[in-house]
């Protein structure tokens, strides 16, 4: 009910903001519709557990100010057995969030992101073509200092051959452009330095055709593009990443592990809530309800911080993602202990 409730409101919100761009863009009725439908479910899954956390404190604060709690455990019943209800709703909550996370929210965040870029965010580039260093396998290594998109053209070109650590050939060119009809590349001002024992062997030409093995594509992925993959897919683009040594694996591999974090913030944030809303408090249902907008506002806060601090930086995305479940999760087990007493 929360999230019904609050889908309407998000999207009319969100309409009222960008309404003019959609006007401007002459958008289809039909995607903006589909782009709506992709927002719905976007965000659902984003604040599926938050919702959840101010379901329970609401739902449990009128018990408590019912004195329905007391009746409860002054019947005999432990806390232990007033809290398996809630964990078994929060278990099927947590099978839908894994659903959500695995399979639909990829596909909404593919075509939230692709209408957002493409209408909402024009001017701005959906890939990063700027700086491309790329390890291609195993030996070879490719530089562009700027990739245009549109033209699929690149500019200070740079293409590394390695065998046994040890650098065979390397090839410069003032730009590379993807000759889409035969799958080709276009050099300008190619040179071409093989390295020899005793002197090096270079050749030099206006215009040269060739091929490599490398796509366009995969020099400049979209910035979302990990958002958009099903697990399985998601699994293989990160082994690809990391053997091309991507600076932007730390921002995939968030997103893998929050995949799995999500379900087990559920768990966590449906104990907390059930700990602060089921003592029965002189300010009555909206006392519980601001600690458990203060309690939210700081996993939120916990959250962002360190999902930046794994994107921009080298620190382990992994403990980035788990780090505030942990936090909340001794909060939890503190909360319970103090409940039941």
């Amino acid at each position: 009910m929360m999230l019904l409730l609050f889908i309407p409101i998000g999207i009319t919100v969100h309409l009222a903001e960008k309404i003019g761009r959609i006007l401007e863009n002459e958008v289809p009725f039909g995607e903006v519709m589909l782009y709506f439908l992709d927002f719905t479910i976007y965000f659902a899954h984003l604040l599926f557990p938050l919702f959840l956390f101010l379901s329970v404190i609401w739902f449990t604060s009128k018990l408590a100010n019912n004195t329905e709690v007391i009746a409860f455990l002054s019947s005999g019943v432990s806390f232990t057995r007033f809290l398996r209800p809630y964990l078994i709703g929060a278990f099927f909550v947590a099978l839908l969030a894994i659903v959500l996370g695995l399979y639909l929210a990829p596909k909404a965040s593919e075509g939230f992101n692709d209408f957002s870029y493409k209408y909402l965010k024009k001017g701005r580039s959906a890939v990063e073509n700027t700086n491309v260093y790329r390890q291609i396998n195993d030996n070879d290594i490719i530089y562009v200092s700027r990739f245009d998109v549109k033209n699929k053209r690149g500019y200070d070109f740079t293409f590394e051959h390695f065998e046994n650590n040890k650098l065979i050939y390397k090839i410069n060119a003032s730009t590379i452009t993807y000759v889409e009809k035969d799958s080709t590349y276009l050099l300008t001002n190619y040179v071409k330095r093989k390295i020899g024992e005793v002197e090096d062997v270079i050749e030099e030409v206006k215009r040269k055709d060739t091929l490599f093995s490398f796509d366009v594509d995969d020099l400049t992925p979209v910035i979302y593009i990990a958002e958009t993959l099903s697990y399985p897919e998601l699994n293989e683009f990160i082994k690809k990443e990391e053997l091309r040594g991507s600076s932007n694996i730390g921002r995939y591999k968030l997103v893998k592990y929050r995949k799995w974090s999500l379900p087990v913030s559920v768990f966590i944030l449906t104990i907390i809530a059930v700990a602060v809303s089921s003592i029965k408090r002189r300010g009555g249902m909206g006392v519980n309800l601001a600690v458990g907008i203060c309690i939210a506002m700081v996993f939120v806060f916990f959250d962002k911080i360190f999902g930046v601090m794994a994107e921009q930086s080298d620190f382990p995305p992994v403990i980035a993602v788990w780090f505030p479940n942990v936090i909340f999760g001794i909060l939890a087990v503190y909360l319970l202990k103090n409940a039941k007493r």
